[in-house]
This record gives structure tokens, sequence and C-alpha cells, in this order.
């Protein structure tokens, strides 16, 4: 539960004027936004992270809610009436399961590479299928793997942590919480783990920059 703050920086009618003004950027805006993003709007004094508290506090009842994902602020229909919306919304291109399944091994075990993903899954994938998951946008090319070959490491994105509502791959549920879902079999091999998932900005130890031509769109997926 949301606890009710108290903004003292600014005088009341001011405060009052902040308010309205942050509802309003964050109305307005198509992404995202963070709490220096809208502090650079709003009038000097401007406590912002409590105004996004309070925001948060006044529509956590009503149709819409103020979440935070990925660090950034939005307005996000409220989970119970999800429904209403659904005749509305366009029907999104379903993933095959090579996709589901690459891609979630992306998330639990980003930086991750092509072979890599291969030997977890047990079988080839195919350089269209991480294709398909650069072009959703959920997934991003890192770097390249500092070993013989130089592979590319693959990981989540922004827009992946907006589309499940998560603020950081940390939350993605772990092993109990998977079972819990009936996601996993209630058999689980002796020693089995679901690993915590992270997703530094920062390059790791052992990788590499991207190269000028891995940006390209020839690029896309060639583990080079």
């Amino acid at each position: 539960m949301v606890e009710p703050v108290s903004i003292t920086s600014l005088a009341p009618e001011a405060r009052r004027m902040a308010l309205r003004m942050a509802e309003a950027i964050l109305f307005a805006s198509a992404e995202p936004l963070s709490a220096a993003e809208i502090g650079e709007r709003l009038p000097d004094g401007s406590d912002v992270k409590a105004l996004l508290r309070e925001l948060q506090l006044a529509y956590s009842g009503r149709g819409v809610n103020l979440v935070e994902v990925a660090g950034k602020w939005m307005f996000r229909t409220a989970g119970d009436l999800a429904f209403l919306l659904q005749s509305e919304a366009e029907e999104p291109k379903k993933l095959s399961r090579a996709a589901l399944e690459t891609m979630a091994i992306i998330a639990y075990h980003q930086p991750v590479t092509r072979a890599e993903i291969e030997e977890i899954r047990g079988v080839t994938t195919s350089k269209g299928t991480l294709d398909v998951l650069l072009d959703t946008g959920w997934v991003r090319m890192r770097g390249r793997r500092r070993v013989p070959g130089r592979p590319i490491t693959y990981g989540t994105t922004e827009a992946f942590l907006v589309h499940f509502g998560l603020e950081a791959v940390g939350d993605l549920p772990g092993l109990e919480e998977l079972r819990g879902a009936g996601l996993l079999d209630g058999r689980i091999p002796p020693g089995f783990t679901v690993p915590e998932p992270r997703d530094s900005a920062a390059l790791t130890e052992d990788e590499d920059p991207l190269d000028p031509a891995d940006l390209l769109p020839s690029g896309l997926g060639e583990d080079g």
C-alpha cells in the first residue's frame, strides 16, 4: 500500500501546481519517464519523488494507476479492468515456442550468446528466432564475448520490462513462483535451479563493445 507523503519544499499553491504539472506531463507522454526527466519540467524546489508518490496514491483506486516500471513512471489501466480493453486492443503476433524459450533464457541468463542458448535449450537456435526477438524490441545485442570467434551476447531491453510490468529484471519469478504457476513440473530434477536474473547495462569483464558493423541492419543476429 502506498503511504501518504508530505511535500514541504514548496508553498501550498506552488505544490498543487507542481502536482498538476507532473500529472499533465505523464498523461501527455507516449513513453515512461524517469523522475529526473519529469523534474526538468517542474518548478525549482519540487520534490519529484514525493509528488510521484502522492499521484500514485491518488490514482491507486481509480481506473488508471500510476506505476513505476524499469525505473520510470507511466499511467496504466488498472489490472482488474484490463478486460474492458480487450476488444479494442490489436491482436499481437504470437511468438513461436522456440522464440518464447529463447526469450526466457535471455531474460534469466543474460548476457548470453547463441551457443549458450543452444546449450541450455538442447537444440539449435536459428538466426531467424533471434531476429524476431530483436524486432520486438525486447532483446538487444549487448556486446561480444571475449573468447575465440567473439560471439555476440544478448540481453533484455527497457521495452521488455515495460511490456511485462517489471520494475527490474530481478522481479522475474523465481523457482517456487514458477512451480506455483504450473510452469515447472512438480518432479524437478535434484539440483535444478533458476538463475538470479540481472540486466546491468554495463558490459561484463568478458564482454567487448559491439563492432560498428554489428549495428547495421545486415548485421542483426550475426555471430561473427
